[in-house]
């Protein structure tokens, strides 16, 4: 067989170690290297999003529509009867004289903000998006709805300082208390039994019912942990003997599910140093849209777009109109720091 010796291309040999340089040279290029490589690449089509979480529409009822208002109202109603509503209001044998009840109506109102962003494309970036494949549009519309929903999950939990609003985790006008000491002589939940810690749960269903008159539709079915104590209860028994996890026993063994109420515990990212000094803060509330809410007054939408010469772009405008956390029955609502 004859020896055809080594075949070789300027900047390119075959069988041998290959420059970096060369992927890049006019010459590699000419040899269809380049090409080669290209055609080569294995490209993952799936496109990899920040990793986040936005728990805000499972813990707050939510009412959609009302336009761009200013300010939203709620009214109240107080009854009151001439003498009271005890022996007061009982008739003596003959008597002419009919007791009259009263109503006081009073109202309360609430603000609402505008969400505002931009979705700017330019028109080269649009073009080279062709050849990719890839949806530059589709990425920033996702980019503005994880936006929204992180901006909607401030707005339920903590508020905005800019505009004076509270959330549902720091509201000053909600009744906190400490947790009780444990018999270690600490009052965090790692020092603590599970009957020390159903004691807790117990304590905070408790004090929130009392506060609005032990009506049976404000006994609270909603408790709000951090990560850190919520994971501490879903994976540690009851005991060494036991084959129930302590939130499995405070589930069966709290004080609302005797009374028929089907009590949810779950974890959020702001419980955790939301109580006074810094503390871990548990929130127990009743999650129904008599007692609070939030609204979308205008959902989230593309309100306009046009192009751009100066900048060569096309540019998207997208607005939402929403209100703060209303809270209709601060009593419904407290706080147990410390755990």
């Amino acid at each position: 067989m004859r020896n055809l010796g080594n075949i070789s291309a300027p900047g390119v040999t075959l069988g041998g170690n290959l420059p970096k340089s060369s992927f890049l040279t006019d010459s590699a290029i000419a040899s269809g290297r380049a090409a080669l490589i290209s055609e080569l690449e294995k490209r993952d089509p799936l496109l990899r999003e920040p990793l986040t979480s936005v728990t805000w529409p499972r813990d707050i009822p939510v009412a959609t529509g009302g336009g761009w208002v200013d300010t939203l109202s709620t009214m109240y109603v107080n009854y009151g009867v001439s003498e009271g509503s005890g022996q007061g209001v009982i008739a003596a044998p003959g008597a002419n004289n009919s007791k009259v009840i009263q109503a006081n109506l009073s109202n309360e109102r609430w603000g609402a903000h505008t969400f505002d962003t931009t979705m700017r494309i330019g028109y080269i970036d649009l073009q080279r998006a062709n050849i990719t494949g890839r949806s530059l549009e589709q990425q920033y519309q996702e980019g503005i709805r994880l936006t929204y929903d992180k901006h909607l999950d401030q707005n339920v939990y903590e508020g905005f300082p800019i505009i004076g609003t509270y959330g549902l985790m720091n509201n000053p006008n909600v009744t906190a208390r400490t947790a009780a000491l444990g018999a270690g002589g600490a009052t965090d939940w790692n020092s603590k039994t599970a009957d020390e810690i159903l004691a807790d749960v117990n304590a905070a269903i408790i004090a929130v019912w009392a506060q609005g008159e032990h009506d049976l539709a404000a006994i609270p079915n909603h408790i709000l942990l951090p990560y850190k104590q919520y994971n501490l209860i879903a994976t540690t028994k009851v005991s060494l003997a036991a084959d129930k996890t302590i939130l499995t026993f405070i589930l069966d063994n709290n004080i609302a599910k005797q009374y028929g109420v089907d009590l949810f515990i779950g974890a959020t990212n702001w419980n955790a140093g939301a109580g006074t000094g810094g503390t871990d803060r548990m929130l127990c509330y009743v999650n129904k849209d008599r007692f609070l809410l939030v609204e979308e007054l205008v959902s989230l939408h593309r309100a306009m777009t046009e192009s751009n010469v100066q900048t060569h772009t096309y540019d998207s405008l997208f607005l939402a109109h929403v209100s703060e956390v209303e809270f209709f029955y601060l009593e419904t609502i407290g706080y147990i720091d410390g755990i």
